[in-house]
């Protein structure tokens, strides 16, 4: 059994553990890894937002933002609406043009924008989302809004986001 990280040594060693990884890591995992429970590390992970390191959760478990990350992307905000059970349509076309999206952001009428990290590049990242809102029986952010809803998308060049919104379009996804 590992031993058992504590304080500052435990918070030291998730950010070495975010910095290197390039995939997400779960509470879970990190939990695991440091030997603790997964509030411990939910704990750990809102004192190290609050000091300011770039940590982001995801569907997937947390990321490290490195600072390095290619500036050469374009990112666009495109405005959605459809039904819950679409969204695996939707974001499949997003991807299948090599597209990633980054979040999904809504309205509310209380809290006003609410926004929530994806970090979907692939079919199998849909796949892995959509299974974990089934599994949870959780609603989608988009159902708060009757449909609507925008996400932050990037690609490698402009033709790229054009040809999703075009696709998303036909689809009668895309708001304009």
């Amino acid at each position: 059994m590992p031993q058992k990280l504590v304080g500052k040594q435990r918070r030291e060693q998730l950010i070495h553990w975010l910095e290197a990884s390039q995939v997400p890591l779960t509470g879970t995992e990190l939990a695991g890894r440091a030997n603790v429970s997964r509030q411990v590390i939910v704990q750990d992970i809102s004192l190290l937002k609050a000091q300011d390191h770039p940590i982001i959760a995801t569907s997937n478990g947390y990321l490290y933002m490195k600072q390095e990350q290619p500036s050469s992307l374009c990112r666009r905000i495109i405005a959605c609406k459809h039904e819950p059970q679409a969204t695996r349509e939707e974001l499949y076309t997003i991807v299948d043009y090599g597209a990633a999206v980054e979040d999904v952001i809504i309205e509310h009428p209380i809290y006003g924008d609410l926004k929530a990290s994806l970090m979907i590049h692939h079919r199998a990242d849909v796949d892995q989302f959509v299974t974990k809102v089934e599994e949870a029986q959780a609603a989608y952010l988009l159902e708060l809004t009757d449909g609507i809803h925008n996400h932050t998308i990037t690609a490698q060049d402009e033709s790229q986001l054009d040809q999703v919104c075009q696709a998303l379009k036909a689809k009668g996804y895309l708001v304009e």
